[in-house]
């Protein structure tokens, strides 16, 4: 009986050629949707979970005032010395570059750490050469990792081997680890040990608000040990080791390891957090996919039923029972399903490098082959087959003898409602998509373009390793005729280098807050259109760190902070800072210099050359390449023991927003995917409507009904369902983008226009999908239609 069900089925198949190539392409893409959608969320929400200690290790933090993810260098020993109970203390100071040279070559490596000599026993990393326990215990050792070790010795043993940083340190590799996973929130190519660095860290920045950016401090707890009894102790610890004063502000949170990607309270983070709900929104796509994939088979399988009536029928005339009939049909359904799924590992595989490429996500194609992807795999199978094969085969089962063989067509409207209703959870879910993709679309172009109140385009920016020859590099750049300004600074505006506390006892302020500082020089403001709204620009009257009065420019959020609401009022206001007083002089327009993730900070902007580490050139529209080439080479003359390495301000700002547009680049694919798999199920149904209606058309055009009319018969009903999926679909995709959007400080609001948008491109998507039929079926003889039956 097997055998005979198998014969069928590929007889089926064969003779139904477009129907099952309808059909498995659905699936197939379906199912190669999920497998890939499946390996992006695991991979991001599975952050750092890699290591076997994860559950029971945290980091350090601050909150003062923001939640910041570094601390003092003070307190690590502080830690080891009044908590002996903790299993592992680890200091880590995180660099986002430095000069590296091996023999003759040079390079500027990025994601460079130092660590001490608990780092390795508290993060598990595969060890290839080298000593774990002893690789950082002594000053100037390097542990490389596997692909930075081959790049600088090939195929040599590279323990032993010297790597010479920054200002002529030598470095002795002790050992060799695999790359460090790509989910991990910190990312680093190779380890310095910070027993380099320990005294002079500690002899400078041991006070508790001394905090160098890049210092993070791990702990690992005891098993069963709770972190709430820790954490209960932080108030009398930090008043023990700083006193009362800080105490009474300052608290030490203790983050768990695992939820360091999904935080987005803190800054100076090396990854910015991402929602986890954005991952599982993804994840939702997924199922989204499935569901319309499903929909797709039963619609296409139902509309299939009608063409196979007799055959039912004389099936049931020579003995066939209902349940060997389902048997057969299930059967045929799980032959496409496993079909599907085969097609749809081979797709997943073949496509997954360019898919996790577009995306930026490191996934490679061995874990296709992993137990839990087999599993889910083997489970989708079974789901897809009870869930697309059920209903069609009940139905097809239950066609009664008689009707069949007489072919009235009546009988296969049985459950037509149903079918419809299955289109308007297409519809419904493909409006949902469609306005989701432009919500999250619109938000990106508002992180990347609007609001940020300075111009960005075509400025570079490099960090300058020498400023005393500032004056000499700036004549240099501005001989250049493809240069239009320069400008020196601490940091341009997207960038964040400097925090510190301020007061203004003047003004009631007496508790510290935080601002950024920025030192910029006279050119800055005007090279990057900054408005003012009142006072003067800085660079008037230029004085140094070291002069006891100096003049300012505020951010508005700043002069909200003392209390002025008027511009002009806060002139002549006065701040403290660094132990120094200050005069506003200026109010600039607030702008956007960390991501929207968070609000606005306050912000001084002022005069200090003895800062001026960055460098930012505004370059000529017309032969930026030649442009940059030129800049290349004059740097390299002038600063030759350096590699000149530049970035563009907007791919800096781009930059902020990368976690965002993984999300956004996945959305716009998957849901794509997913109105394509709805669109062949829309297809089917119009095929199905053609059949049932062929002698009402033929009726209609001997009447002499216009082409136009008869399209517009089966266009009706689907506008209709198009209409109806709006109103479901249109408020639960503004409550869950709405939802979404409370991610971030500053974000877009959802206007009507792009409820518009969506369902004048669910109109057009249907009018494609149902043309076809529609007008083949009106063109159709009406002869051969009113002779058919």
């Amino acid at each position: 009986m097997f055998n005979n069900y198998l014969t069928t089925a590929f007889r089926s198949i064969r003779r139904n050629i477009s129907y099952t190539f309808l059909n498995v392409f659905g699936l197939t893409l379906g199912v190669a949707s999920c497998l890939v959608i499946f390996l992006v969320v695991r991979n991001e929400l599975g952050f750092d979970n890699f290591n076997s200690k994860a559950d029971r290790t945290y980091r350090v933090t601050l909150n003062a005032i923001d939640f910041n993810a570094n601390v003092s260098v003070g307190l690590a020993p502080a830690f080891k010395n009044d908590f002996p109970e903790l299993e592992y203390v680890t200091q880590v100071f995180y660099l986002n570059n430095m000069l590296t040279k091996v023999g003759d070559n040079r390079y500027n490596e990025k994601s460079i750490a130092f660590a001490d000599e608990n780092f390795l026993k508290v993060f598990d990393y595969a060890w290839l050469e080298g000593n774990r326990k002893t690789a950082l215990t002594q000053p100037f050792s390097i542990v490389l990792t596997e692909s930075v070790a081959k790049k600088y010795f090939a195929d040599k043993d590279a323990i032993g081997q010297t790597v010479i940083l920054g200002k002529q340190d030598v470095y002795k590799v002790t050992g060799v680890i695999k790359d460090v996973p790509p989910n991990t929130h910190l990312p680093f190519k190779y380890l310095l040990s910070y027993e380099t660095v320990r005294k002079d860290f500690l002899k400078n920045m041991s006070f508790f608000y001394a905090i160098p950016g890049g210092s993070y401090l791990y702990i690992v707890l005891p098993k069963n040990y709770p972190v709430a009894r820790l954490q209960a102790k932080m108030h009398a610890f930090i008043a023990k080791n700083w006193g009362a004063d800080i105490a009474k502000d300052a608290r030490l949170p203790l983050q768990p390891l695992l939820d360091i990607h999904f935080d987005q309270r803190y800054i100076n983070n090396i990854i910015t957090p991402t929602s986890r709900d954005t991952y599982w929104a993804l994840a939702g796509v997924a199922l989204l996919i499935i569901i319309t994939a499903c929909i797709n088979f039963i619609n296409l399988a139902t509309t299939q039923a009608i063409r196979r009536g007799k055959e039912v029928g004389v099936r049931k005339v020579l003995g066939a029972n209902r349940r060997q009939l389902i048997q057969q049909f299930l059967g045929e359904t799980a032959l496409l399903v496993v079909i599907s799924v085969v097609l749809a590992f081979v797709c997943a595989y073949l496509f997954l490098p360019v898919i996790t490429k577009w995306v930026d996500i490191n996934i490679s194609n061995s874990q296709l082959y992993q137990s839990s992807v087999l599993l889910l795999l083997g489970g989708l199978t079974v789901v897809l087959i009870l869930l697309a094969g059920l209903y069609p085969a009940f139905v097809q089962s239950a066609f009664k003898p008689v009707d069949t063989l007489k072919s009235k067509s009546g009988i296969s409207l049985k459950g037509l409602l149903l079918r419809k209703g299955l289109v308007l959870a297409q519809f419904s879910i493909s409006q949902i998509l469609i306005v989701g993709t432009l919500v999250v679309a619109a938000q990106m172009d508002f992180f990347q373009n609007r609001d940020l109140v300075f111009n960005k385009d075509a400025v570079i920016d490099f960090f300058i390793p020498n400023t005393a020859k500032n004056a000499v590099l700036k004549q240099t750049l501005l001989s250049n005729p493809g240069v239009k300004a320069v400008s020196f600074s601490s940091a341009s505006p997207a960038y964040t280098t400097n925090m510190t506390a301020f007061t203004s006892k003047e003004n009631g302020l007496t508790k510290d807050d935080v601002t950024e500082i920025k030192d910029i020089d006279e050119h800055y403001m005007d090279m990057f259109d900054m408005k003012m709204t009142a006072g003067q620009k800085v660079g008037i009257g230029p004085c140094t760190r070291n002069d006891t009065v100096r003049n300012v420019v505020v951010n508005e959020t700043m002069m909200h902070k003392l209390g002025v609401q008027n511009p002009e009022k806060a002139l002549g206001k006065h701040i403290e800072f660094w132990g120094i007083e200050a005069t506003i002089t200026g109010v600039v327009h607030d702008f956007q210099s960390e991501s929207k993730h968070k609000k606005i900070r306050p912000c001084i902007l002022m005069y200090d050359t003895t800062s001026f580490f960055m460098a930012s050139v505004k370059l000529q529209p017309a032969g930026i390449h030649e442009t940059l080439k030129r800049i290349d080479k004059e740097c390299s003359a002038l600063y030759p023991q350096n590699l000149f390495e530049y970035q563009f301000l907007d791919d800096h700002i781009a930059q902020m927003y990368k976690q965002e547009q993984k999300v956004y680049t996945a959305f716009k694919l998957f849901s794509g995917i997913a109105i394509l798999i709805g669109c062949l199920g829309l297809y089917g149904l119009v095929a199905f409507a053609a059949v049932q209606r062929t002698k009402e058309v033929g009726i209609r055009k001997v009447l002499g009904a216009s082409l136009g009319s008869i399209v517009y018969l089966f266009a009706r009903e689907f506008t209709i369902l198009i209409a109806i999926a709006f109103l479901i679909a249109g408020p639960a995709a503004y409550f869950m983008m709405h939802s979404w959007l409370q991610n971030f400080a500053y974000q877009v609001s959802i206007g009507m226009g792009i409820f518009f948008i969506s369902i004048a491109v669910s109109l057009v998507i249907a009018g494609i999908t149902i043309g076809h039929q529609a007008i083949k079926a009106a063109l159709a003889n009406p002869v051969k239609s009113l002779r058919m039956e």
